[in-house]
């Protein structure tokens, strides 16, 4: 049996993955090392904790001692960090948290595994490293200088860049995932997709940032849970993989899709206020996920409609999960 550390399982894509790997492989533990701030929640795996295979531990990344005990009685062999602060407008509010989460977290992480002879590493990034895109502008490629334009961004980018040092100079087995912005059960209403479905089903007015013409690609969280165990069981130490889900959309029109699927489409732009543009706002963000196709053979397997509508169900039918959340 192969012991995996998952950090921020309680999270929205963490939580997704402990769900996939305990069902996809049958030869692994998890342990979930997770703090529970806000945005993680037990009730994301209510249904795992009778599994032998599944233990939670609470601790923060960033306690030094917390990490090396988990990873000394545990046994571990790989570590998937998700933990990180992740919400762009949190971090233009107060950077502090995300510098602390997202840098000095990931460096106890990486010196723990070093320290405890870890086999494998996988940090879980984001495609808001490569910066604002134009609509003209190629995907970006895992070669292309990082332009980071928010505090969120910029912290995610040191600690790819932390991570793959640590390969350089000490050897570690570490690769890195950049994914496109992620959909699916259980993510924390204050991102777009949850936020919009929920302020549609109470039926107050929906918030859109500047014309609503700012573009992004989605990619359904479990499309994304199995490429991050391709690179887990098969990626190249000291390699990033881009995971896109080439489904680009405005955010408009993303947010009349939603009143569309909820049966609110008539007049749905009657509900839509346009409020100030968020400061810095990114433009496009879109990944070239050539490697990993090529390489690893992963390729999107849910369709943007299907996965979109499923997720509006979800959230439809689980009202008393989110109601706990806001």
């Amino acid at each position: 049996m192969r012991n995996i550390l998952v950090t921020g399982g309680c999270g929205f894509i963490g939580s997704n993955f402990i769900h996939h790997m305990l069902e996809s492989d049958i030869e692994c533990n998890i342990i979930n090392l997770d703090a529970l701030t806000y945005a993680g929640n037990m009730e994301n795996l209510e249904d795992v904790p009778h599994s032998s295979r599944y233990v939670f531990v609470k601790g923060n990344i960033c306690d030094r001692a917390r990490v090396n005990v988990v990873l000394l009685e545990h046994d571990v062999h790989a570590i998937v960090n998700f933990a990180a602060e992740s919400h762009v407008d949190r971090s233009i509010k107060d950077s502090s948290e995300f510098v602390n989460t997202n840098v000095v977290g990931v460096r106890v992480l990486l010196d723990a595994a070093i320290k405890h002879k870890i086999r494998k590493f996988v940090q879980i990034g984001t495609d808001e490293v490569y910066g604002s895109l134009t609509e003209q502008s190629a995907r970006s490629v895992e070669t292309d200088m990082l332009a980071p334009r928010s505090a969120y961004a910029a912290s995610k980018a040191a600690a790819d860049l932390l991570a793959l040092s640590y390969y350089h100079t000490h050897g570690l087995d570490v690769s890195v995932t950049r994914s496109s912005n992620n959909y699916g059960p259980y993510q924390y209403p204050e991102k777009i997709i949850p936020l919009f479905i929920i302020k549609i089903l109470r039926e107050e007015r929906v918030p859109v940032y500047g014309t609503g013409k700012n573009m992004r690609d989605w990619l359904h969280v479990m499309d994304n849970c199995r490429a991050i165990e391709l690179v887990l069981n098969e990626g190249e130490p000291g390699k990033v993989y881009n995971v896109g889900g080439d489904n680009e959309i405005r955010n408009i029109d993303l947010t009349e899709c939603l009143f569309t699927l909820l049966g609110k489409g008539d007049h749905w732009s009657d509900a839509v206020v346009f409020v100030a543009d968020r400061k810095g706002h990114d433009w496009r963000y879109a990944v070239n996920s050539n490697r990993i196709h090529n390489e690893l053979g992963w390729y999107p397997q849910k369709p943007f409609a299907d996965g979109l509508r499923d997720t509006v169900e979800w959230y439809k039918e689980n009202r008393s999960w989110w109601e706990k959340t806001i």
